[in-house]
């Protein structure tokens, strides 16, 4: 079971952080990807640096575990915002398939780690 943890965790720290870094960045997909939900700019940037505190907790998680839940739980509430602003501009599932995979890999690995 530990593998499986550890790949999980791997797997959601570096999804995340990759969307983070575009966030904090301002990368054109993440400000069209903002604007077609309608939210403002400075909640890209917000929402970065949430990604990137939860993916660097998942990566702490690896020398202490007691950072993979709290890490876990930022992430999966993360993603459930980002579905819900997904379902607020009526996207079809094609586009909320990424997020809302993520959220439920987020909540089984703070089931795991509880």
């Amino acid at each position: 079971m530990n593998i499986f943890i550890w790949v999980l965790q791997g797997v959601l720290a570096g999804m995340f952080l990759m969307a983070a870094i575009g966030k904090l960045t301002g990368s054109s997909l993440h400000r069209g990807v903002f604007d077609h939900l309608r939210l403002p700019q400075w909640f890209r940037v917000v929402t970065g640096l949430v990604e990137l505190s939860g993916a660097v907790l998942l990566v702490l998680g690896y020398w202490n575990e007691t950072y993979i839940g709290p890490g876990s739980l930022i992430l999966g509430v993360t993603a459930f915002g980002g579905m819900l602003a997904h379902i607020r501009v009526k996207d079809g599932f094609k586009d909320t398939f990424m997020i809302v995979l993520l959220g439920i890999l987020s909540f089984i690995l703070l089931y795991l780690v509880r």
